[in-house]
């Protein structure tokens, strides 16, 4: 695999990814109730990066009756094999459970409030759209937002961007300095947070490494030698990569906001 077009769009998208990972959001987490809002707003990325997933798997492989092959096999393969480590990977216990359903477990155990996700998601089962079933379950604007920009992606039935957006926009983003800070705030509340030191640790295992690189593949795959791909998928990528800095300043301003009531 060529690493040219890779190192290129991640140097054109290095400034936006920096701001992710240095966003002033990570030293307001301070205490368990902050921890909360920002799992609040987090969970929301879970949700809809596993949209982005299947609509890739949908669109790269035959998912219809009778069968027919479609597209390249290689390429079938990648997705293929993202789809199974995400939608069924394993707990702590062994037991097969989708990343989503498992930073749900995580919110559970920690104590942050489930109910406008689950009230999200109930309205999605109904068959509403994404924006009506983030507006009836009463989420901000920073959130419906962020899922409006993955959702446009997803819209444009563009594989290249969806697959440039799924490799880029969600890759590495939580800074090392976050999980010492979850590993502190577990011991002190006696593993309160293990299902979410867990879930951290195996997305930086699972989805920072092998995942990763065979999204780089299916990238690669799908933008090939076309300069104008390449362009359109670096600027889907930088758009996605601002919309996760609005979706941290939401959280941002909303610990800020219960921290000023409290004192």
């Amino acid at each position: 695999m060529s690493t040219n077009y890779i190192d290129r769009l991640r140097t054109e998208i290095a400034p936006v990814r920096q701001q992710i990972i240095t966003h002033p959001l990570y030293d307001h987490i301070r205490t368990v109730e902050d921890l909360h809002i920002f799992m609040e707003h987090h969970v929301y990325a879970v949700w809809d990066f596993m949209s982005l997933l299947k609509s890739l798997q949908r669109s790269l492989t035959c998912v219809s009756l009778p069968w027919v092959p479609v597209g390249s096999a290689q390429t079938r393969y990648l997705i293929n094999e993202i789809v199974t480590g995400e939608e069924s990977d394993v707990d702590q216990q062994g037991r097969r459970v989708s990343h989503f359903e498992l930073y749900l477990d995580a919110m559970q155990q920690s104590g942050a409030d489930q109910q406008p996700i689950h009230a999200f998601i109930a309205q999605v089962r109904d068959g509403c759209a994404v924006d009506t079933a983030a507006q009836r379950a009463g989420l901000n604007d920073g959130i419906r937002a962020f899922m409006r920009s993955t959702f446009d992606v997803i819209g444009s039935q563009q594989r290249h961007l969806q697959a440039a957006v799924f490799t880029f926009g969600r890759e590495d983003l939580i800074p090392d300095m976050f999980l010492g800070l979850i590993r502190e705030l577990n011991k002190s509340l006696s593993g309160q947070l293990g299902v979410l030191e867990y879930y951290i640790e195996r997305h930086i295992e699972v989805d920072g490494g092998h995942h990763s690189h065979l999204a780089y593949q299916m990238t690669t795959e799908l933008c090939g030698t076309d300069e104008k791909k390449w362009h359109d998928a670096t600027e889907a990528v930088k758009r996605s990569l601002a919309a996760r800095v609005a979706l941290w300043d939401a959280a941002l301003a909303r610990i800020q906001e219960r921290s000023a009531i409290a004192v």
